[in-house]
């Protein structure tokens, strides 16, 4: 998981830069600083674990600067704190059926672990890259594997195109520091995703809006599926594809009803579902494996157009 620590954001998120003394701000105003529980250097990133009050950050340095990969209320383990997190149970209402789901970057495992336990029989398989991440989570975060919830270490585009099964819901959370790595936005990676979906699965997956590559993200996996919808997750863009028939408002509200009867979410499903906006153009290069357009990218001066300008309120 990943949220990018940048001022104005929610003070959850602000706690995730330990480097700066947060003492004294403010008029004779005095912060508790977060505890350093450990550190640890991967072959993939610089992972810091915290403690401030009763939550556990986990953070990744990059370029000196700090991302917040998840954050777990240790007194509440059915709590999501960072607000795209909820957003991303959200896949539930849109899926025919709710018998597998597949994770694509752990972090923290605070968003799997949540439907896990909500949804028991749920079978859920979590892939995360980086052994050090997984390591962490399950001795900080309070996950473990268990039965229907497991955790592989491996690529997650690697562990798709191996794998034999396929899934209700695929969410894709994966980043290193603000980007998602560019294997997982290309159109050949969203083909082998749509390729793994059973019929009437969708994907779901957290895209920061202020990284250099969010209007290719969104045009790539608007050209491989029928039907792509986001959701102004509380700063992050969290995006809904799938094919067939669009779903209606009122067909995903009643999905939404019966689940939160069922389930008992802390978060309901239900109360999403008015951010619901449907793309209705896109701008960006579509991204593909051998062309990875990253000069013409970075000097794109719009990349952090307002969610309004590429999209509107889905009718009810």
């Amino acid at each position: 998981m990943q949220q990018g620590f940048r001022p104005g954001r929610s003070p959850c998120l602000r706690v995730a830069l330990a480097l700066i003394a947060l003492a004294g701000i403010g008029a004779g105003v005095a912060f508790a600083e977060p505890r350093l529980l450990e550190e640890r250097s991967s072959t993939y990133n610089n992972i810091y674990v915290y403690k401030d009050g009763s939550n556990v950050l986990m953070t990744f340095g990059h370029n000196r600067r700090f991302y917040t990969e998840s954050i777990y209320d240790s007194t509440d383990e059915l709590a999501l704190p960072v607000t795209y997190t909820r957003f991303m149970t959200v896949g539930l209402a849109y899926a025919n059926a709710a018998d597998n789901l597949l994770e694509i970057g752990f972090g923290g495992g605070r968003t799997a672990w949540y439907l896990h336990k909500h949804v028991p029989k749920l079978d859920i398989t979590c892939v995360e890259l980086d052994p050090a991440v997984v390591e962490l989570a399950q001795k900080h975060f309070g996950v473990k594997p268990e039965d229907r919830f497991k955790i592989v270490t491996t690529d997650g585009r690697s562990y798709l195109t191996k794998s034999r099964d396929s899934w209700n819901v695929i969410m894709i959370d994966a980043y290193r520091g603000p980007f998602v790595p560019f294997h997982l936005l290309t159109e050949e990676f969203y083909k082998v995703v749509q390729a793994k979906l059973k019929p009437g699965g969708v994907v779901v997956q957290n895209v920061e809006p202020s990284t250099m590559m969010f209007d290719s993200a969104i045009a790539t996996i608007s050209k491989v599926f029928a039907n792509v919808e986001v959701f102004d997750a509380g700063g992050n863009i969290v995006t809904v594809a799938y094919d067939g028939p669009k779903r209606s408002q009122a067909e995903l509200t009643a999905r939404a009803a019966v689940l939160q009867q069922q389930h008992n979410f802390v978060y309901p499903l239900e109360v999403f579902l008015p951010e619901r906006r449907t793309v209705t153009r896109t701008r960006g290069k579509v991204l593909t494996d051998d062309f990875a357009p990253v000069e013409s990218l970075l000097a794109i001066q719009k990349h952090n157009r307002k969610l309004d300008e590429f999209s509107e309120p889905v009718a009810q």
